[in-house]
C-alpha cells in the first residue's frame, strides 16, 4: 500500500488488517455491511493492485496474452480480462482500460508482483514497458443511490453504461455494474488525488472497509482471482465469459484451445455459485460431499461476512453436487450454494 495514502487513511479513521495490507474497517464493521446493502458506500480497494503497460507494442502484446479483445477497447470503455496457463487455467483476472498511450490493469493486490515477473518473460523483443502502479496511483469503490451525487459533487463525471469508462484530470471512473441501485464504481487515481477527493466522496457516502466492497462483488458475482485461487480455473468455471471477460472471436493466447474448446464441447461441470455458509470462508478454502468422498467438488473464489449473519461467497462447484456441498470436509458445515448463471 502506498505509505502516504496508509497515513492518510489511518488519520481518518481506518483500521488495518493485521498484516497491514487493507483497510478492515472505518470503526464499525457490522454497520459498514449493512450500509453496503441499502446505503452509499466508499471503499480503499486496498486488496487490489494497478500495473500499466505501456509502450509502442502494447496493445499487440496484451491482445496477444489475455483472453479479451484488446484491440477493440475503446478509450471510453473497460474490459474484463483473464490471463492463462496453456491449459486455460486462470493465473489472474483484470479489469483492464486504456490509459494516455498505454494500459492500465487492476488485480488482486497479492497477485501484481508475480504476474508482472511471469508477464515479463514474454515481451523479448517487444517494445513492451511493465510497471507496478501502486506507489503512483490508488483505487477507490464508490456504490450506492448517492454514488453519481457524490462523484458530481468531486467533480468527476459517472459513466452511463456498464463497462464505461470516463477520465477527468487523471482520475478514471469506470461502471463495474448495477448490481446495487446507483451502480458501482471503481476509480483509479493519484494518492495525492485520492486525498483531495475523499472528503468530497465521503460527505455523500459512508467510508467502509475491503469486506464490505467484497460482500459487494459477491452479491454482483464479480469473481477477482487472487494468490489463493490462481491457475485453479478455466475462465468458463468462473462465468468469466459471462461479464465479457473472453472473447471468443480473437486469434490465439495463452490456453485459447483449451478455452475455446471448452466452450464448443459443452463440457463445463463446474459453475460459478453464490454461497452462504454460516462460518467464516476464505478464498482457496475447498468444498467437500458425501456422495464424492474421492475429491473436492469445490473451492471459494472470494468471500465476505454477509450482512445478514454468516458468510457470503463465490465459490466454484460441480454442479451436480452443490446441493449437498460442506465447508473443510464431508462431514463440515452444510452450505447453500445458488448458479450464479442457471442455464449455463
Amino acid at each position: 500500500m502506498n505509505p502516504n495514502w496508509q497515513s492518510f487513511l489511518t488519520a481518518t479513521g481506518a483500521r488495518l488488517t493485521l498484516e497491514g495490507t487493507e483497510v478492515a474497517d472505518f470503526g464499525n464493521a457490522a454497520d459498514e455491511l449493512q450500509a453496503a446493502r441499502s446505503a452509499t458506500v466508499l471503499a480503499p480497494l486496498t486488496h487490489l493492485g494497478l500495473m500499466g503497460c505501456g509502450g509502442e507494442d502494447a496493445c499487440t502484446f496484451l491482445h496477444n496474452q489475455l483472453s479479451s479483445d484488446i484491440k477493440h477497447l475503446g478509450m471510453e470503455q473497460a474490459q474484463h480480462a483473464a490471463w492463462c496457463t496453456p491449459q486455460g487455467r486462470m493465473l489472474a483476472s483484470f479489469v483492464v482500460w486504456r490509459q494516455d498511450e498505454g494500459y492500465q490493469l487492476a488485480l488482486a493486490s497479492d497477485l501484481v508482483a508475480p504476474i508482472l515477473k511471469r508477464l515479463q518473460k514474454y515481451v523479448m523483443r517487444s517494445r513492451v514497458t511493465l510497471v507496478d502502479l501502486d506507489a503512483e496511483r490508488v483505487l477507490l469503490g464508490i456504490a450506492g443511490p448517492e454514488a453519481e451525487a457524490a462523484l458530481a459533487a468531486a467533480g468527476l463525471v459517472a459513466p452511463a453504461e456498464v463497462m464505461a469508462r470516463t477520465d477527468a484530470a487523471g482520475v478514471t471512473v469506470i461502471r463495474l455494474d448495477n448490481g446495487v441501485e446507483g451502480g458501482r464504481f471503481l476509480l483509479a487515481l493519484g494518492a495525492g488525488k485520492a486525498a483531495q477527493l475523499w472528503p468530497l466522496l465521503a460527505a455523500k457516502a459512508r467510508p467502509v472497509g475491503v469486506p464490505a466492497w467484497r460482500w459487494l462483488d459477491v452479491a454482483a458475482a464479480l469473481p477477482w482471482i487472487s494468490a489463493a485461487t490462481c491457475e485453479q480455473f478455466v475462465p468458463q468455471m468462473a462465468d468469466f465469459e459471462q461479464i465479457g471477460g473472453v472473447s471468443f472471436h480473437k486469434g490465439c493466447y495463452p490456453g485459447q484451445e483449451i478455452v475455446a474448446r471448452t466452450r464448443y464441447l459443452g463440457k463445463v461441470k463446474r459453475h460459478l455459485f453464490r454461497v452462504a455458509s454460516p462460518v467464516p470462508l476464505q478464498a482457496g478454502d475447498n468444498l467437500h460431499s458425501p456422495e464424492h468422498p474421492e475429491q473436492a467438488i469445490g473451492k471459494i473464489v472470494s468471500a465476505a461476512p454477509a450482512p445478514e449473519g454468516g458468510y457470503a461467497a463465490l465459490a466454484v462447484i460441480l454442479s451436480s453436487y452443490a446441493e449437498n456441498a460442506h465447508v473443510g470436509s464431508e462431514d463440515g458445515p452444510l452450505i447453500q450454494a445458488t448458479a450464479v448463471n442457471p442455464c449455463a
